[in-house]
């Protein structure tokens, strides 16, 4: 019985060897969780019958240190969840490897060469949440957007004189003629620059004139006349004017210029926003991810398209995962279906780009398993020596 009983202890111990060493071994394994030998004893009738493997489990609580790359496609998960890939064959795998790559057609995959899942986007760029399919990123060159749209939100100081109109008719080249003025670019459909200057006029108490010049072309003055204001600086007229105007080649310019958010208060003449759309025509030049998981792609003319947004994948009883790599795994029965969301909401870690996740293996713990996991494997293999001798002397006795 004793010869079993250690014999049993030989098989646990080999086991938990090979655990240990697997753990070592991926100690600088990209989302590597590491593993623990679970052990249980056997009795026979009441007898004690030796020892077995219950299982090997792994420690998805603990995270390993967040280490930078500097690769955009390169992303690590600072709290639970794991990513969620396709593989070749259409299955669905998981993992915390966060080092993705874009194929030649332009989708996000692992190095297994499974497709990242997420939300897509629409022909206009717009989120379908919901939608989970393979990410891809459009690399196509971005078309020139004219633009159409602006605003502009600025305090015009209440505390400014009067323009004598009739002695300085408005004119840009003289600046005794108008108050202030601001110039910001604006594209055609061409994605040709132009400049747009907006020429502020206090043409009486709480009254102004706003006059808008494109490409300093003085033949055409866009004229809003007039800007009122209450006596609490908030705006009374209309909240928006359009500015038209040609552009060689390219259709003609027609933007409407918001000023909902105009003031005239007793301070001085500040813009605190003035944006407009449009842009001249750009090349892909690298991909962004926020930390939510939203993937944008960026051109050389600065700007940013949204190509959708990573889901994360997390499990009521991820021990019972079934493990198909060191680091990636598959749904089971046991463990449940997969709950599905974004980076940085519920149970799911935010997303750090350009950075990878190491192994959460504690080299000095397990070196110090393994000196204990040799001592029971070697106290077992002494046991079956001695119980081979005391056979034998009972042999020779006999």
């Amino acid at each position: 019985m004793s010869f079993n009983i250690a014999l049993s202890g030989l098989n646990a111990s080999n086991q938990e060897l090979n655990t240990i060493s697997n753990n070592i071994a991926n100690s600088s394994t990209t989302g590597f969780k590491e593993s623990r030998t679970e052990f249980g004893s056997v009795y026979n009738g009441g007898q004690a019958g030796g020892v077995q493997v219950n299982g090997i489990s792994q420690n998805f609580d603990s995270l390993g240190s967040i280490a930078g790359t500097g690769r955009s496609l390169d992303m690590a998960l600072t709290g639970g969840g794991f990513f969620v890939i396709q593989e070749g064959n259409g299955q669905m795998s998981y993992t915390r490897n966060g080092a993705f790559s874009m194929d030649a057609n332009g989708y996000i995959v692992s190095n297994t060469g499974g497709s990242l899942q997420g939300y897509q986007v629409d022909g206009n760029n717009n989120l379908l949440e919901g939608s989970v399919g393979n990410l891809k990123i459009d690399s196509a060159s971005l078309p020139a957007k004219a633009t159409d749209s602006m605003t502009f939100t600025s305090n015009l100081d209440s505390r400014s004189e009067v323009v004598d109109t009739a002695t300085y008719p408005f004119d840009p080249s003289d600046s005794n003629s108008y108050t202030n003025s601001y110039t910001t670019p604006v594209y055609d459909s061409l994605g040709n620059e132009h400049t747009l200057t907006q020429y502020f006029v206090k043409t009486a108490d709480n009254e102004w004139s706003i006059h808008s010049v494109v490409d300093g072309d003085t033949t055409n003055v866009i004229t809003e006349s007039p800007v009122t204001f209450d006596t609490t600086g908030k705006l009374t007229s209309n909240p928006s004017y359009t500015v038209t105007a040609n552009a060689a080649g390219a259709n003609p310019l027609d933007i409407t210029i918001d000023i909902s958010k105009l003031s005239q208060y007793g301070s001085d003449f500040v813009v605190s926003q003035n944006s407009a759309n449009g842009y001249t025509a750009g090349d892909f030049a690298d991909i962004r991810i926020e930390s939510n998981g939203m993937v944008y792609a960026t051109y050389s003319n600065g700007q940013s398209l949204l190509q959708g947004q990573l889901v994360l994948a997390n499990f009521t009883a991820p021990q019972e995962l079934l493990q198909t790599s060191n680091t990636s795994w598959t749904q089971t029965f046991a463990s449940g279906n997969p709950v599905y969301g974004v980076p940085g909401t519920g149970q799911f870690g935010e997303l750090a780009s350009g950075a990878l996740e190491s192994s959460n293996v504690d080299l000095t713990s397990e070196l110090v398993s393994l000196m204990t996991a040799q001592r029971n494997y070697q106290a077992n293999t002494k046991t079956i020596s001695t119980s081979d001798q005391l056979m034998q002397s009972l042999f020779n006795a006999v």
